[in-house]
């Protein structure tokens, strides 16, 4: 697959973006840009890419804490950065440090519409789901993972800077529902996924993750497109269709249900039992979180399955 190539596909078939005045994107520590964009050169060297992360402390201990967990399931426990890039390789780590950077700098934003703590929850399952999606496909399931933590990492920014438009959005999903991406394109002509891939570009993303983001919102039709049916495009773009905290998608869980009886190898309740056990591994909310197991108990009783 050729990234960079898909990747100038999609985003030159995007509109300009025009984002309202007051929004105000946080700046990524310099670690992490000077980070990515040594990593995408060609001859990235394990050691050189340490010694600029180290300088961040803080960034450091998280991203330390991430690859040792058992649900990476690494042979070794990572005594240092430089380690866990010896261990992971630069591309995984690469991946695991953007995760861990424009989450901890957009948890720093304030949202009048959205709690940052149950949003990051849904994110973090979104995303552990996505790998095992990812993983059944047989494609790349770490860029899965991280694409899918970050897949709605601007709607913190964009609700607060947004705050009426969005309000009405999630004021009318019960009585109205319709998929975000539709409100947002009829209302400001663009939405997040396009406007989060145009500035992972800026960021010096992976062109596979650019291409996630822009594609997140394309639901199971994405199983139709010949370039990421088998894919982490496909990966994350199913993963968008877990219920969140603003409701995106209002028939997700239908739609996953769905998909479980066309494609034999995609048995949920499975898939959302080891999402949940990861999950707990890694420190999610579980006070007021409801996982896709939970859902999916409830759902089947309810339905009387």
């Amino acid at each position: 697959m050729d990234w960079s190539k898909q990747r100038e596909k999609l985003l030159g078939a995007s509109p300009n973006l025009e984002l309202p005045p007051n929004f105000k994107l946080p700046v990524l520590p310099t670690a992490v840009t000077t980070f990515t964009q040594k990593a995408n050169e060609p001859d990235a060297n394990v050691a050189e890419l340490g010694k600029i992360l180290e300088t961040d402390a803080g960034l450091t201990a998280e991203i330390l804490q991430l690859v040792n967990s058992s649900v990476f399931g690494l042979r070794s426990q990572a005594t240092s950065v430089k380690h866990a890039m010896s261990l992971l390789g630069v591309s995984k780590a690469r991946n695991y440090v953007l995760t861990t950077a424009v989450r901890r700098t957009m948890s720093r934003c304030e949202s009048k519409l959205i709690n940052l703590n149950h949003f990051w929850s849904a994110n973090l399952e979104k995303a552990l789901f996505a790998r095992e999606v990812a993983i059944l496909m047989r494609a790349d399931a770490e860029t899965a993972y991280a694409a899918s933590m970050l897949q709605d990492f601007l709607l913190p920014a964009l609700t607060s800077a947004l705050f009426k438009q969005y309000t009405e959005f999630v004021d009318h999903q019960t009585t109205k529902p319709q998929l975000i991406t539709q409100f947002e394109q009829t209302i400001f002509e663009w939405d997040h996924a396009v406007a989060a891939a145009h500035i992972a570009h800026q960021w010096n993303f992976p062109d596979e993750m650019v291409c996630c983001l822009h594609q997140h919102h394309r639901g199971l039709e994405i199983l139709l497109v010949p370039e990421f049916a088998q894919s982490c495009v496909a990966a994350v773009a199913i993963s968008a269709l877990m219920p969140d905290v603003i409701n995106q998608v209002p028939d997700g869980l239908t739609r996953l249900i769905q998909l479980e009886s066309v494609w034999r190898e995609f048995q949920l309740q499975e898939i959302a039992e080891k999402v949940d056990q990861d999950y707990r591994e890694l420190g999610g909310n579980q006070m007021h979180h409801i996982t896709l197991k939970s859902r999916l108990e409830k759902h089947f009783k309810t339905a009387g399955v």
